[in-house]
């Protein structure tokens, strides 16, 4: 396992450095005169052309030498610099139109070259490389070229991000099964999800912002109703995974609606959404589990979605006495996640008695924070971005290995981690209220 420890230590390293560098950046002043006198080796740009040269040497020397572990090394740094390039642009000003076309395009040229090697070898779909190299060309070359006649921006968006990190990821794990073919290879899931993050980020790049949180309500919707058919065809898993990719559909709505402002049926649709994807969809699954109370206890879920939703909308959106980003009961995104996490790895019996607590968590006033608004702002967007990619990664491995019941403890892992940050936060929140 030499292979596995060169990238632990490689990611250490890199990690560490990026952390001193990004507090240097924010918080010394002479850092950032350093970085002003000296352009030609610091200016986001520069690091750009830097990191993809990098990339480029540890490319030859994984493909045509012997010295794989120093290839190693030398990628997993050029990777982290992706990172560098954006804290030195905002901490010093330094953005510009050529940096925002420069930067996707220099993400490119590090990650693609290894993967069409590892595919070569026979490590990676070659159909699929390909695809995923034809979007992203067609998105830097066509796409940000029909952007700046229109006079758009074409900065990298959420997607664009975390899919380079993705990649990013892949190339270093490709490495490891290079060594260690034993393992269980899950590249092509990955590269699948790759592929599918670059088209919604070329998409997403064509449309108003102001019509970003209606979409994404309305990606949602069709998420539950494409989960209630996957239930009805007992594809559980598969069904849950869905309501989770909606999940962020909906995490992301109510964010871009408050960033570009939305339409006047946006508060709508996102309501009939979310009671789709995380009243019925859930309820459903219940049913379809069995048991003589499988019907009563879901259609007691339902009308507990429908009163949370209602008493949002109606009453705790105007409390005055409710700090912002502080819910009053559990949301009904994470209320369904203890349902559908449960429903993978317990009997019917013990699935009702999860989901009466679910309904009793929703309909009280015990206080959570807001995961987008108040919990995900307090994490570094870098470490937004790889949890993010890390998500992808383990449904992949998930269903990859088929393992049903991980699936269900795992989401019921991160839902219990939710519930008690979610209670310490809002207490957190509200004393700050009440002292001010």
């Amino acid at each position: 396992m030499d292979t596995l420890i060169v990238i632990v230590i490689s990611a250490a390293i890199g990690t560490l450095f990026f952390i001193w560098f990004s507090r240097a950046v924010k918080n010394s002043a002479a850092m950032r005169e350093f970085i002003m006198s000296h352009h030609w080796l610091l200016h986001p740009n520069s690091i750009c052309y830097w990191r993809t040269a990098m990339a480029i040497l540890g490319f030859t020397l994984y493909f045509a030498t012997p010295y794989k572990a120093i290839a190693i090394f030398i990628f997993t740094f050029a990777a982290i610099l992706d990172g560098v390039d954006g804290v030195v642009a905002r901490g010093c000003n330094l953005g510009s139109r050529f940096g925002e076309w420069l930067d996707p395009l220099c993400d490119k040229l590090t990650y693609l070259p290894p993967l069409a090697g590892f595919a070569y070898m026979g490590i990676l779909s070659w159909k699929l490389v390909l695809i995923l190299t034809i979007i992203e060309f067609a998105g830097q070359f066509f796409a940000r070229q029909l952007l700046s006649w229109l006079n758009v921006s074409g900065a990298a968006n959420n997607f664009g991000k975390i899919k380079a990190i993705i990649c990013f990821a892949l190339v270093i794990l490709c490495a490891l099964l290079d060594k260690n073919p034993e393992l269980l290879n899950i590249t092509d899931s990955i590269l699948m999800a790759c592929i599918a993050l670059s088209a919604a980020s070329v998409i997403f790049k064509f449309i108003p912002n102001r019509l970003y949180a209606d979409i994404l309500s309305g990606l949602n919707f069709i998420c539950g109703a494409i989960s209630l058919v996957l239930t009805y065809h007992h594809h559980f898993a598969w069904a849950i995974c869905v309501i989770i990719v909606g999940q962020l559909f909906d995490l992301f709505d109510g964010r871009m609606a408050l960033k570009h402002g939305g339409t006047k049926a946006g508060p709508y649709l996102d309501d009939i959404a979310d009671f789709v994807s995380f009243g019925l969809a859930p309820a459903y699954v219940v049913i379809e589990k069995g048991g003589y109370l499988a019907y009563i206890i879901a259609v007691i879920y339902i009308l507990s979605v429908a009163f949370r939703l209602i008493r949002f909308v109606k009453k705790d959106k105007n409390r005055t006495d409710l700090p912002a980003g502080i819910f009053n009961g559990l949301p009904s995104p994470a209320g369904a996640m203890i349902v559908l996490g449960a429903s993978l790895v317990a009997t019917p019996v013990i699935l009702w008695v999860i989901t009466v607590i679910s309904i009793l968590l929703m309909v009280s006033h015990i206080r959570f924070a807001h995961f987008g608004r108040v919990i995900l702002k307090r994490i570094p967007r870098p470490l937004f971005f790889v949890i993010s990619a890390a998500i992808i990664v383990t449904i992949s491995l998930i269903f990859k290995t088929k393992s049903a019941q991980m699936f269900g403890y795992l989401i019921l892992g991160a839902i219990i981690v939710y519930l008690i940050t979610g209670i310490l936060q809002a207490k957190s929140l509200s004393q700050s209220a009440q002292q001010m």
